[in-house]
């Protein structure tokens, strides 16, 4: 694929971010955004497991995606600490994904600060992310089009991020917000998946710290190099139209694809995976 290496500075104004990124819709990673936070020198996997290793959290591993599961639906649970043990322990699938842990701790809260960066953060959405060494999230894009900053600590995370207008070559199912999930986007297979190949996008490495700037709608796949975790801060899409794509988005596809899996199973998966391959590979033909 066709990779650019995302834009870095180390620290930035209010104006430039918002002028020069959000008003662009361009990427840029800050890399001392949180330089003056507690959270900076507090957060690790150890004081996680000190402040929240009682609390039961949802865990996500690569399984394909099941018509028996719902929209989201955690594969597993587990207390923090044993999960924080497990994740310095060896390598494991299993993840934390969009979980809302300082509504279960609300000192966490106290750790950070609400960045004054241009962009109308969504106060009650702080969310977190975990993952154990070598563990992926799939190619997808938020159902909210969010504008998102994206912070890293403990280690380091590889990001790989695609704006909308690659879509028709990223083999997007029907009816979802994601790629075919058997595309390996460390080593894609180009035979396979050729329309790959003409795909425009970005990466980074995010160390501990260091703050992704994600315009809204961008596909992303993330992998951690290491133990890690993340937080995200979200603002609504400035857009009207992905505005309009959210509200379709969460109150149309999400129930339609619902009603699909319960009245038509499996069916309904293999279908909408055959049509990812038929309406991309279209988009590529001379």
């Amino acid at each position: 694929m066709q990779l650019t290496q995302i834009e870095r500075v180390k620290t930035i104004s209010k104006e430039d971010f918002y002028q020069n990124y959000v008003k662009k819709q361009k990427p840029v990673v800050v890399e001392q955004l949180t330089s003056d936070w507690p959270a900076f020198e507090k957060w690790n996997l150890n004081y996680m497991k000190e402040i929240a290793g009682d609390k039961v959290v949802p865990l996500y591993d690569d399984r394909p995606v099941s018509f028996k599961e719902s929209f989201n639906e955690a594969h597993a649970k587990m207390k923090m600490s044993d999960y924080i043990d497990l994740l310095q322990e060896k390598p494991t699938s299993y993840r934390i994904f969009l979980y809302n842990l300082m509504k279960e701790v609300p000192s966490l809260k106290d750790d950070f600060k609400w960045p004054n960066i241009g962009l109308n953060l969504i106060r009650q959405l702080p969310m977190l992310f975990f993952g154990g060494e070598n563990s992926k999230v799939f190619m997808h894009y938020d159902i909210d089009y969010s504008n998102i900053l994206h912070f890293h600590f403990h280690g380091e995370k590889r990001c790989m991020i695609f704006p909308q207008d690659q879509s028709k070559f990223m083999y997007k199912i029907p009816h979802s917000l994601i790629s075919r999930e058997d595309i390996d986007f460390d080593h894609p297979d180009f035979e396979k998946f050729p329309a790959l190949q003409h795909a425009k996008g970005f990466v980074c490495n995010l160390k501990h710290g260091e703050m992704l700037y994600m315009p809204e709608g961008y596909w992303h796949y993330m992998k951690y190099l290491t133990p890690g975790f993340s937080m995200s801060l979200r603002a609504f899409p400035r857009s009207f139209g992905n505005l309009s794509k959210a509200v379709y988005n969460i109150f149309i596809m999400r129930n339609y694809d619902s009603l699909m899996r319960k009245w038509k199973g499996q069916n309904w998966i293999d279908y909408k995976n055959e049509r990812a391959i038929t309406n991309t590979n279209k988009k590529i033909q001379p």
